[in-house]
């Protein structure tokens, strides 16, 4: 769990680097936005389809879901990581404290509500539909991120 966090971090602190982000104009940064979301909806995606399409526990099986469940956690970090640094390019300096606290409580409750969705699913039909799900609700934050508009267009 440590090394996870770890790593998580270290994507996180990259981000901004990795995407050039102090570089680029915002109507880009929300392209890269919509485009790292659908990224991530891909991969909850591919490991539903190979969970459904094992029958049975294999090896193979075992090995797909660690290495995607470590390629979601690495998009994840750049998607949460963009979407910091876009609150922060997108708020006016008397609304900044509003903003990222309205920001980091709708993260608060998008991870609970994705923890007690993740429980319940998995509880009621196991690893399938607990992926299934997890990708329907990335699909959901995709396309909701397709309304982004940066402060000069809004």
């Amino acid at each position: 769990m440590a090394v996870w966090i770890i790593l998580y971090g270290a994507v996180q602190a990259a981000a901004p680097r990795l995407l050039r982000a102090a570089s680029k104009p915002e109507h880009a940064l929300i392209d890269a936005a919509r485009n790292w979301a659908w990224a991530l909806a891909a991969v909850p995606a591919m490991l539903s389809a190979a969970e459904i399409l094992a029958v049975d526990p294999k090896p193979w099986l075992t090995a797909t879901l660690v290495a995607g469940l470590l390629v979601f956690g690495g998009v994840f970090a750049m998607n949460s990581a963009l979407h910091s640094y876009l609150i922060l390019a997108f708020t006016k300096t008397e609304r900044v404290t509003i903003d990222v606290g309205f920001y980091y409580m709708a993260n608060a409750g998008g991870r609970l509500l994705g923890t007690v969705l993740s429980g319940l699913t998995y509880q009621g039909g196991g690893l399938p539909p607990m992926l299934c799900t997890a990708t329907v609700m990335v699909i959901a934050a995709a396309v909701m991120s397709g309304f982004l508009r940066g402060p000069e267009v809004a």
